[in-house]
């Protein structure tokens, strides 16, 4: 009696990552199952974007894709779930003058729950998607341990969004492109034949048609006009509303005379923006920043930890410490001041063999 292959739950987004993905996972000799997600749609525009996570014409590219592939491909309707995951809380930690990570919470809440669910549903015995990142294990005596580390291409390293998962899901996900280039996943998918090979990466949020956040913001929120003061105090002009804003944000706040401008903290209560037109101003810097709802990937580390973290997604892992925690609140100080800390945006640990070893929500700056 012939072995049964190891069945795996693919999150086929119609991108070429996911498509790749399966197709390596099919070579590898896995029993390969697509899934296509579909998530909310904004009710305003009663429309999808082309070309993004969940329209029709993606779908119709992932049936493309698991045909060529000859694996099936399911669909799951997930849009009750990522309104009440992604959406709200989108829109809810920009009324309260946090800057959200939408990406973090769908990965966390919705996408890999869908395969999970999918995959004891089909009796699966993985789950896996397109992301770039990689997998270790550590064999001691008592346990396997999962490591978690940056994609070969650092330029499209998505690990950062990854910090959530723990020991006992990591055991249960492949990362089939992790080691792979960008330009060498595209290559293999024109080899196969696949008609994604050259499409665009998705830009900007997959729930709304703009790639920038403000007019889906101003639809979905009450917004009330302020004072813009500079850091001296003086009155330079009146804001739209304090969640159209980010710190370290210049684009946008339509001051004229002696700008740019750069937006360094928001009152909430006063419903102030305070601003610089001094790129190199110290009220734009800070020296450590306060980080919950942190989670280890491996384990929980001794402090002082020596680490290097990422505050935003594109910027660079920078040195830093993480030197103590009290109340389930890590303190983290920098080696050197850094620009545009946001509170709501995700922190990242990683070591400087790029292991990332867990992150959490970025709380006071």
């Amino acid at each position: 009696m012939a072995k049964k292959k190891p069945r795996v739950i693919v999150g086929m987004s119609s991108g070429v990552d996911s498509s790749v993905a399966a197709a390596l996972l099919k070579q590898q000799g896995y029993d390969v199952v697509g899934v296509f997600m579909h998530f909310w749609k904004e009710p305003e525009t009663d429309s999808l974007v082309e070309n993004k996570c969940c329209s029709l014409e993606s779908q119709e590219d992932a049936r493309r894709v698991c045909q060529i592939l000859g694996i099936p491909l399911y669909t799951a309707n997930a849009a009750k779930e990522f309104k009440k995951e992604v959406v709200d809380y989108f829109l809810s930690e920009y009324a309260a003058g946090r800057t959200p990570n939408p990406c973090v919470a769908c990965n966390e809440h919705i996408k890999f729950n869908v395969l999970m669910k999918k995959m004891l549903e089909m009796e699966g015995d993985y789950v896996a998607s397109g992301h770039y990142a990689c997998l270790k294990q550590e064999n001691p005596k008592s346990k396997i341990i999962y490591h978690l580390f940056q994609g070969a291409d650092q330029e499209k390293d998505q690990s950062y969004f990854l910090y959530n998962f723990n020991q006992n899901q990591l055991s249960r996900i492949l990362f089939p492109v992790g080691g792979y280039k960008k330009s060498e996943i595209r290559k293999i998918a024109e080899k196969l034949g696949l008609p994604v090979f050259n499409k665009d990466d998705s830009q900007g949020l997959c729930f709304t048609p703009e790639k920038y956040p403000e007019n889906f913001l101003r639809r979905n929120l009450e917004l009330k006009k302020g004072k813009i003061v500079n850091t001296a105090g003086k009155t330079v002009g009146e804001h739209e509303g304090l969640p159209l804003y980010t710190i370290g944000q210049r684009r946008g706040i339509n001051i004229g005379g002696d700008g740019p401008y750069y937006v360094v903290n928001k009152d909430l209560k006063k419903n102030i923006l305070v601003v610089t037109n001094d790129e190199k101003d110290p009220a734009l810097f800070c020296g450590g920043m306060e980080v919950e709802r942190v989670n280890w990937i491996a384990e929980e580390p001794e402090l002082p930890l020596n680490i290097l973290v990422k505050n935003r997604y594109r910027n660079q892992a920078v040195p830093a410490i993480v030197d103590s925690v009290k109340d389930g609140i890590y303190s983290v100080k920098f080696v050197e001041p850094q620009r545009a800390i946001s509170p709501g945006q995700s922190a990242v640990f990683y070591t400087g063999k790029r292991e990332m070893l867990g992150g959490g929500r970025i709380v006071c700056r």
